[in-house]
């Protein structure tokens, strides 16, 4: 069976898709540490080189990936739902601060 995301480790909060992802696929997504995989239902269409949610993460969650901190939620997601630069802030020039909310919650 093909690969359609991998995540480095299993404590890892995201995976990479490996192909464009379709909603409503299920995955099971292997781990490169070879721990167990995560199973996933996809809740939107992600493309190749996105990222797809591991775990439900409210608002200012920290995103580990590569078994480290890469960014902060800027609104929360689903299990399965698509994280990239419109729910995700790097961590790069954040220093920890809250994520700023938008006006009107958007």
């Amino acid at each position: 069976m093909a690969h359609r995301a991998l995540a480095h480790k299993t404590t890892d909060d995201v995976a990479v898709a490996v192909a464009d992802l379709k909603t409503g696929e299920t995955l099971e997504i292997q781990t490169l540490d070879g721990e167990r995989p995560h199973k996933v239902q996809v809740l939107e269409d992600i493309p190749l080189g996105h990222k797809v949610a591991l775990k439900d993460m409210p608002e200012g969650h920290v995103v580990i990936e590569y078994g480290e901190r890469v960014g902060r939620m800027t609104r929360s997601v689903k299990k399965g739902g698509y994280v990239h630069v419109h729910n995700l802030r790097t961590l790069r020039w954040d220093y920890g601060r809250p994520a700023k909310a938008k006006k009107g919650g958007k």
